[in-house]
């Protein structure tokens, strides 16, 4: 089977995007050409997978890129068994000759757009209304697939969910420290920046250093900038998954101060499943979903739970954790059990992958060959180890000056 995978909105080493789901297909055997913004996000595509760079939709700024997906989109889908997308955006840009068409819907968009510093305060609602339109047609001519149960009620028909799990280690790398907390994903407002530089500078009267691994919108780079300046916390910027998860290994705790908000409140934080999964204590606001996981299961606490906009709570959370050893360590086995038993995402690859084979062979498409379970995995791709056309932010290499849209070679 030959999939085509494609994203003009999030970075190209996202991780469900890039490390879960291409990396579980190319695992069962099948190719893929990767349509995303390579160049712009400095990304030096894998070995092993096809790559095509088109420009990034960010912002108001929306309508070129659409425009360079929708003809890089016309030119390959017709050579693809499956196109698999994973912006709303692409709604626009899907070509009438197309095979099989699969959305993954990320996340509750409609709820997204009233966070988003790009639309005007008055426009939110009713954009919100037309995406809404927008959903409900697509899912009368597409396939779907949905990332959280709590977005079932937006649809009528009945979708497969494919939640965002993550790999789970036999044992974490390192057990939880005493001397930093890390926070891992993209950051915005929303998600408890301006919290996260607060906290940084309190916890750093107490020898306590706060890391923030992840990009960030542009109205908070300036804010974190001066934060990391001051040394009230270290922002690393974006890392590749399988990086800043190691990179977070060791840390006290790892941090979820996401708002309140209706995009928030029926979904499970990813970044709180990671933290579990490695072997850190999470220090979460009460978002439904995740105070469930860290406080309600019935293996014990994971975590710890503070209110919404609640900075010396988190902070205090923090100092707790530092002075009680054996509570933090208890947390932590407890994470990872919860996480190894319920969220390793090879369990989640497996049936992603079966649902995306027997929708092409309901079209008439190819059976796949499979690596049989006796048969030793074969090596996957990755990245190269030495990249030949390394993608460097404010650098051009001479291969850039290709017209968008070209082949990597």
């Amino acid at each position: 089977m030959h999939a085509l995978v494609a994203t003009i909105v999030h970075h190209p080493e996202d991780a469900r995007i890039l490390h879960r789901q291409i990396r579980a297909l190319l695992d069962a055997g099948h190719t893929v050409t990767y349509v995303a913004p390579f160049r712009e996000c400095g990304v030096t595509p894998w070995d092993g997978v096809r790559s095509v760079d088109v420009p990034r939709a960010q912002g108001r700024d929306r309508l070129s890129s659409l425009r360079v997906a929708k003809a890089v989109l016309s030119r390959l889908a017709p050579e693809a068994d499956l196109l698999l997308f994973h912006d709303p955006e692409l709604l626009l840009a899907l070509p009438a000759k197309r095979p099989v068409t699969v959305w993954d819907v990320h996340e509750d968009t409609p709820a997204a757009l009233l966070t988003k510093p790009w639309v005007p305060g008055p426009l939110r609602r009713p954009l919100g209304r037309v995406v809404r339109g927008f959903e409900r047609g697509a899912e009368r001519r597409l396939r779907l697939m949905l990332a959280e149960e709590g977005y079932r009620s937006r649809f009528r028909g009945d979708h497969p969910v494919v939640p965002n799990t993550t790999d789970v280690p036999d044992l974490p790398l390192r057990p939880p420290g005493d001397d930093r907390v890390v926070y891992l994903g993209h950051v915005s407002m929303a998600r408890g920046a301006r919290e996260m530089v607060r906290m940084g500078r309190r916890l750093r009267d107490h020898g306590v250093r706060l890391e923030v691994i992840g990009n960030a919108d542009a109205e908070v780079r300036p804010l974190l900038r001066e934060a990391h300046q001051e040394d009230a916390l270290h922002w690393y910027g974006f890392v590749p998954n399988d990086r800043a998860l190691r990179m977070a290994a060791g840390a006290m705790a790892g941090i979820s101060l996401l708002h309140d908000t209706d995009n928030y409140r029926h979904s499970l934080p990813t970044k709180v499943v990671e933290y579990m999964a490695h072997g850190l204590p999470v220090v979460s606001t009460p978002n439904p979903m995740a105070e469930a996981l860290v406080t309600r299961r019935p293996e014990g606490r994971s975590g710890l739970v503070v209110p919404f906009n609640d900075v010396e709570a988190a902070t205090q959370a923090v100092l707790e954790l530092r002075v009680n050893e054996d509570l933090r360590r208890g947390l932590a086995r407890t994470g990872h059990s919860i996480a190894r038993t319920s969220f390793h995402w090879p369990v989640q690859a497996r049936l992603f992958v079966k649902q995306l084979e027997e929708w092409v062979a309901e079209a008439g498409g190819p059976v796949p060959p499979r690596p049989s379970p006796e048969s030793p995995r074969a090596p996957l791709p990755g990245p190269p180890q030495t990249p030949r056309h390394p993608f460097v932010p404010g650098r051009v290499p001479s291969q850039r000056k290709r017209p968008r849209g070209a082949f990597s070679e």
